[in-house]
């Protein structure tokens, strides 16, 4: 029997059959990893496809519905009513991560922000080899307690190990004490060189900052903000962020002091960016997410279902 023969015959019995492949082995006069080996090349060969029923789903509908009213285009990923949060983030950042790698190509600069989501979806990169593309950190990271290289840098090199990029990280806070400080620091040639690398970038990767929620986002619970700033960004309407530029529910962000120290581009600057890829999953970034869309912060959007269902509910109720 050839290789083709054994490879027809194994599939038949695994998979119109469901024969245990131990029988499969025995039955071939094989071993058991060779079973396997066959039974994968039939998938790839395109011998055995694998089809999987959708249950009911809104995905296509909500999506359809955000993009209508904003003008992004929309990713909606499907989960179960019951999916827990964790395992909405798992199949967004799965999602994102496999997007991010088929848009991403050489000669290219991606600009990549930091946070639980994006570690999400760095754990989920596949291996994709270019050459002369750059990975670029679009917000500081350090804060009064951390530098926060070790955490940061280990994501940002994930990107770079992936897809074979040069890296380069951005030396500063996620915050400055000081506006005057800030402003000093931008004239730094070895900040401006990074800056420059940002303002070249082609896709920008991002998620939402949520400032309230069961588990706020990390620019708020990992001590980057002092009590007193929480204080501020409450009586100002603040309700989220992007790359640490904080947002009020209706997008406005120029006049608030606190933007003023934060390290992530603005929100003028990130839209020079031609592809904004922002990943969102979880309840407590409805809110947040609405107030990056109506800034026109985004150009693509990864979300749950769940999540972009009740952002939907969300328009039609500030619509009446």
């Amino acid at each position: 029997m050839d290789n083709e023969e054994a490879m027809l015959a194994a599939s038949s019995m695994y998979y119109l059959q469901d024969v245990k492949m131990e029988t499969i082995a025995s039955h071939l006069h094989m071993s058991r990893s060779t079973v396997s080996r066959l039974l994968k090349r039939a998938r790839e060969s395109g011998l055995v496809e694998i089809t999987l029923r959708p249950t009911p789903t809104k995905a296509p509908g909500v999506g359809k519905s955000i993009s209508q009213v904003f003008g992004v285009e929309t990713y909606v990923v499907p989960v179960s009513d019951s999916a827990s949060g964790a395992e909405r983030l798992e199949q967004v950042a799965m999602a994102t991560a496999r997007i991010v790698t088929g848009w991403f190509h050489s000669d290219m600069v991606l600009g990549v922000a930091w946070g639980t989501t994006l570690s999400a979806i760095a754990k989920h990169l596949q291996k994709k080899p270019t050459r002369g593309s750059a990975i670029v950190q679009l917000n500081g990271a350090a804060n009064n307690r951390t530098s926060g290289d070790d955490y940061v840098g280990a994501l940002i090199l994930r990107f770079g190990d992936a897809f074979d990029a040069s890296v380069h990280l951005f030396p500063v806070p996620a915050f400055f004490d000081f506006a005057q400080t800030r402003e000093a620091m931008w004239r730094e040639r070895s900040v401006a060189r990074v800056l420059d690398v940002q303002r070249r970038a082609d896709i920008a990767l991002f998620s939402i900052g949520a400032l309230t929620g069961m588990v706020p986002s990390h620019v708020y619970s990992g001590g980057y903000l002092e009590p007193e700033d929480i204080e501020l960004l409450n009586a100002e309407g603040v309700v989220g962020d992007v790359c640490t530029v904080f947002l009020r529910a209706d997008g406005t962000y120029e006049d608030l002091p606190l933007n003023e120290r934060a390290t992530g581009p603005t929100p003028k600057e990130l839209k020079q960016v031609p592809i904004r890829i922002c990943a969102v999953a979880g309840d407590n970034k409805v809110v947040p997410l609405l107030a990056a869309l109506r800034a026109d912060l985004i150009s693509h959007l990864v979300i749950d279902e769940q999540t972009a269902t009740k952002l939907v509910e969300l328009i039609k109720v500030e619509a009446n």
